[in-house]
């Protein structure tokens, strides 16, 4: 690796690739599935990646494109457009992606203010961007593997 551009380049392209194995599973058939009546459906955190996604480029200078109907909300049955989630996540990734190649190495050490973490640099705040994608991956992998 060259430049962090192409370290954080690598890491998105591996996030990507590590969540498509639960992510492209996701169809209208299961979106309805819960692990435990308590918990999200697939399709509710399958939409709620690629909202969140897109709002933490907020805390990048990027207004987000999408609006936000998951992040601090509960599952309550609703039904989401699969294709409409679907393009939140590529948009999200195509924001990301973007941000990598436009934000100088140096930049990536500046701090932000959030409400969720105060401030951190970001570096760490797309660090986290990273997890939070592979963290509700795993949870859409288990609930196709043991839900309904």
């Amino acid at each position: 690796m060259s430049s962090t551009r192409d370290l954080l380049l690598s890491m998105l392209e591996q996030n990507k690739l590590t969540c498509s194995f639960a992510l492209d599973r996701v169809s209208s058939e299961n979106s309805t599935w819960r692990l435990n009546p308590q918990t999200a459906s697939i399709g509710f955190i399958y939409r709620h990646i690629g909202e969140t996604m897109n709002l933490f480029g907020y805390f990048f200078g990027i207004p987000p494109k999408v609006p936000n109907t998951t992040m601090g909300q509960t599952d309550k049955g609703q039904r989401f457009d699969l294709e409409e989630s679907h393009r939140y996540l590529s948009i999200g990734f195509e924001m990301l992606e973007n941000l990598i190649r436009k934000t100088p190495d140096s930049a990536w050490a500046e701090q932000v203010e959030t409400p969720f973490f105060g401030t951190v640099s970001k570096i760490r705040l797309f660090s986290h961007i990273l997890y939070h994608n592979a963290h509700h991956a795993g949870q859409i992998a288990l609930t196709l593997s043991k839900g309904k």
